[in-house]
Protein backbone atom coordinates (compact mmCIF):
# COMPACT_ATOMS: atom_id res chain seq x y z
CA UNK A 1 0.00 0.00 0.00
CA UNK A 2 1.48 3.46 -1.33
CA UNK A 3 1.75 6.14 1.29
CA UNK A 4 -1.24 9.14 1.03
CA UNK A 5 0.26 12.15 -0.66
CA UNK A 6 0.96 14.76 1.85
CA UNK A 7 -1.30 17.48 1.98
CA UNK A 8 -1.07 21.12 1.69
CA UNK A 9 -0.59 22.83 4.91
CA UNK A 10 -2.85 25.82 3.62
CA UNK A 11 -5.76 26.98 6.25
CA UNK A 12 -7.08 29.34 3.63
CA UNK A 13 -5.60 32.77 5.33
CA UNK A 14 -3.20 33.90 2.57
CA UNK A 15 -1.47 36.88 2.50
CA UNK A 16 2.43 37.08 2.35
CA UNK A 17 4.33 39.08 4.97
CA UNK A 18 7.02 41.29 4.60
CA UNK A 19 9.50 38.17 5.18
CA UNK A 20 7.52 36.80 1.55
CA UNK A 21 6.02 34.24 4.14
CA UNK A 22 2.27 33.04 4.43
CA UNK A 23 0.61 34.59 7.35
CA UNK A 24 -1.75 31.32 7.59
CA UNK A 25 0.47 28.02 6.58
CA UNK A 26 4.32 29.56 7.36
CA UNK A 27 5.35 28.75 3.51
CA UNK A 28 6.93 30.99 1.44
CA UNK A 29 5.89 32.41 -1.34
CA UNK A 30 8.00 30.08 -3.66
CA UNK A 31 7.26 26.95 -1.60
CA UNK A 32 3.65 27.91 -2.13
CA UNK A 33 4.02 28.21 -5.82
CA UNK A 34 6.64 24.83 -6.00
CA UNK A 35 3.88 22.73 -4.05
CA UNK A 36 2.08 20.56 -6.71
CA UNK A 37 5.98 19.80 -8.21
CA UNK A 38 7.50 18.52 -5.16
CA UNK A 39 7.87 14.81 -4.14
CA UNK A 40 6.25 14.06 -0.74
CA UNK A 41 9.70 14.09 0.75
CA UNK A 42 10.50 17.51 -0.35
CA UNK A 43 6.59 18.72 1.10
CA UNK A 44 7.48 17.25 4.21
CA UNK A 45 11.09 19.43 4.60
CA UNK A 46 9.00 22.19 3.55
CA UNK A 47 6.61 21.91 6.26
CA UNK A 48 9.39 20.64 8.94
CA UNK A 49 10.53 24.41 8.23
CA UNK A 50 6.48 25.78 8.48
CA UNK A 51 6.37 24.49 11.77
CA UNK A 52 10.27 25.88 12.63
CA UNK A 53 8.94 29.23 11.40
CA UNK A 54 5.81 28.96 13.57
CA UNK A 55 7.41 28.16 16.72
CA UNK A 56 9.41 30.87 16.06
CA UNK A 57 7.50 33.22 15.96
CA UNK A 58 5.30 31.66 18.77
CA UNK A 59 2.40 30.73 16.37
CA UNK A 60 3.05 27.05 17.02
CA UNK A 61 0.36 25.45 19.80
CA UNK A 62 0.29 21.84 21.40
CA UNK A 63 -2.12 20.27 23.44
CA UNK A 64 -1.66 19.87 27.01
CA UNK A 65 -0.22 16.18 27.41
CA UNK A 66 -2.99 14.35 30.30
Amino acid sequence: MEPATVKSPCIGVCALDELNLCTGCQRTGAEITLWGRMSDAQRREVLLLCEARARAQGLWFSPPIS
